[in-house]
């Protein structure tokens, strides 16, 4: 228990990354951690009750995905799944060890970082359906309005990053938040209750201006929603509290029914814990 929150067996925190020392990185990216790794991960989720994981490959380590790989074996292939970044030349051989080895999905970075252009996404996303992937998007939520006939091209399912990531938070009735309910209304695109501390300008403990979207998508369509720390919460200061960020579902999504669906079963239909792949829309 957490303070009024009680941790629902089977809870899965839908985004983290992992690192290693001396592990390659991408010319020009901002350089990896080096003392995160999964031992200091799995403490922290034992300390909250969690059991699950997704572990998102870094835009640092491009398309080489070794290292998330390795974290998928290190916290136990059956309750952890990876998110890949692969581009539009990855062959069906390497799509195909890819979800061998527990990835599900593959990564759209959007952001300045980023190493895929919004070109190749198309032939991307299309690919990797065909392997039972889901496609991860992470864009200025702001730009929604301009990309949704895009999104919505792709097939399969869509998940996007961190409450929409409005880099300059929006009210719940602005155009770019209403057309992400308005996606999320098709049935295929999912959203993640996460990193409120990135884009926040009034801040912690409430995050308030971030809080408030996070709560609309909660009652909106809880069946769509799902939850992540976004841990290890790189070039974030001051470091967010871990148990903070899990308690905050408990002020998003109050009823504990509905805490369980987004912690526990919609990340087991998403991700396909307790079947050998996730399931197609």
């Amino acid at each position: 228990m957490m303070g009024k929150m009680v941790v629902p067996n089977g809870a899965c925190d839908c985004h983290i990354h992992v690192f290693k020392k001396g592990a390659p990185t991408i010319a020009g990216a901002v350089a990896a951690p080096e003392e995160e790794d999964v031992t200091r991960y799995r403490a922290m989720r034992d300390a909250l009750g969690l059991t699950r994981a997704v572990i998102v490959q870094p835009t640092a380590y491009g398309t080489d995905n070794r290292v998330t790989a390795e974290g998928i074996k290190a916290l136990g292939a059956t309750d952890t799944r990876g998110i890949a970044i692969v581009d539009n030349t990855a062959s069906d051989s390497l799509l195909r060890d890819l979800t061998d080895g527990g990835f599900c999905g593959a990564r759209f970075q959007m952001l300045p970082g980023g190493i895929i252009g919004w070109d190749q996404l198309d032939r991307i996303a299309e690919r990797v359906n065909g392997f039972g992937w889901h496609a991860q998007l992470q864009l200025d939520g702001r730009t929604l309005p301009d990309r949704a006939e895009q999104i919505l091209s792709w097939p399969g399912r869509i998940v996007i990053d961190h409450i929409g990531k409005f880099l300059e938070p929006v009210t719940p009735d602005h155009r770019a938040f209403q057309c992400l309910l308005r996606l999320v209304d098709t049935g295929r695109v999912w959203v993640k209750l996460s990193a409120p501390y990135e884009v926040s300008r009034i801040g912690a403990p409430g995050y308030d201006d971030v809080s408030v979207l996070a709560r609309a998508l909660a009652r909106h369509a809880p069946e769509r929603m799902l939850w992540a720390s976004n841990w290890p919460y790189l070039m974030t200061t001051p470091r967010p509290d871990d148990q903070r960020m899990l308690e905050l579902m408990s002020e998003w999504a109050p009823d504990s029914a509905i805490q369980k669906r987004i912690l526990c079963d919609n990340p087991q239909e998403v991700y396909g814990f307790g079947s050998e792949q996730p399931k197609t829309p």
